[in-house]
């Protein structure tokens, strides 16, 4: 064999290699930037959100009515379930109140139809100053899909194939195989805990909550301006809003941790700037079954299905009556 047909054949061999990588990972597009979707890509991991959720909004075929945004709680409630309602789950882990606005915005920016209204998820535990002073923005990942072939440059990385290759093993389990399963219609599920492994959860989260969130809580003084800044940037959007319900173990941990007062004014702001809320937050039928949660504050998909149900049905069927009541200004 000469050096030349040698050369010739790594090089066509090295080709073949990349090619059948590059294919590979566009087959089963793990950060969702090309849109395929079929049996051996069906079960996606949560590798970044932020981005995944992003890319999808950019380079796929993107037209809503409705937007819903929210932190790692709202991930979990299946945007079809909205009746009457074209509805993109934008939620992502850890959101902060300070994000709400870029997302609504890029959604608008992107999308064909006009965005009419905005669902909105709020956590009491993020409205403190630790968790929400942050100056936090949506532009830093979606600034970068504006760069030539961006969609193409780190098409044959390893970290991609890496993703691929994990989404596609749990694909043909199809089963959740990660914290965070998400398919390729954007609804998100979980692995199902046992009942002493999520005890277990549960307890560590109310430990986590006390010592963490609860007791060295600071009300930041400038969430009302936050979300009245929503607002005023979106005059003709209607806003829904809800808080997100958490297990009774944890909302009695914030009452011992003498944060109530503290829930009751964010309340209380919430209902000044967009004039009502439905509060899922209280304790309730669902908030008192335990088995409703796989941590103490992440519920179930199921959860979200009623959640997705109060908000756009009158008297759902599905969800019991003291679930979700609306608080406004007169029922305080």
């Amino acid at each position: 064999m000469t050096y030349k047909v040698w050369a010739l054949r790594l090089v066509v061999t090295l080709v073949v290699l990349v090619a059948g990588i590059g294919g590979f990972n566009y087959w089963m597009d793990p950060m969702w930037m090309y849109g395929g979707a079929h049996e051996f890509n069906d079960v996606q991991d949560t590798i970044n959100e932020r981005q995944q959720k992003t890319n999808r909004i950019k380079f796929q075929p993107f037209s809503v009515d409705t937007l819903l945004i929210g932190s790692s709680r709202s991930t979990y409630i299946d945007q079809h379930e909205f009746e009457g309602m074209e509805v993109y789950n934008y939620s992502v882990a850890n959101m902060s109140v300070q994000e709400y606005e870029s997302y609504i915005a890029f959604a608008k920016e992107n999308s064909k139809k006009e965005i009419k209204t905005v669902i909105i998820g709020l956590d009491f535990f993020k409205s403190s100053l630790d968790q929400s002073k942050q100056p936090i923005s949506i532009y830093p990942y979606a600034k970068t899909l504006d760069e030539p072939f961006v969609r193409w440059k780190n098409i044959i990385s390893y970290d991609l194939t890496r993703y691929s290759f994990y989404n596609f093993k749990a694909s043909i389990k199809d089963e959740p195989e990660f914290v965070r399963t998400y398919d390729r219609h954007n609804v998100a599920s979980t692995i199902r805990l046992s009942e002493e492994e999520a005890e277990e959860e549960l307890q560590k989260k109310v430990e986590k909550f006390k010592t963490t969130f609860y007791g060295n809580y600071q009300y930041n003084p400038n969430y009302k301006k936050i979300l009245q800044n929503i607002k005023d940037k979106n005059p003709d959007t209607e806003f829904i809003v809800f808080t997100t319900p958490i297990s009774e173990p944890l909302f009695q941990a914030l009452i011992d941790s003498g944060a109530y007062p503290h829930y009751e004014k964010w309340l209380s702001e919430i209902i000044d700037v967009f004039g009502s809320v439905y509060n899922f937050m209280d304790i309730n039928t669902v908030t008192k079954d335990t088995s409703n949660y796989f941590d103490g504050h992440h519920f179930y998909p199921e959860v979200g299905t009623m959640i997705a149900h109060r908000i756009s049905m009158d008297n759902p069927p599905d969800v019991p009556p003291d679930f979700g009541k609306i608080v406004t200004g007169t029922s305080r």
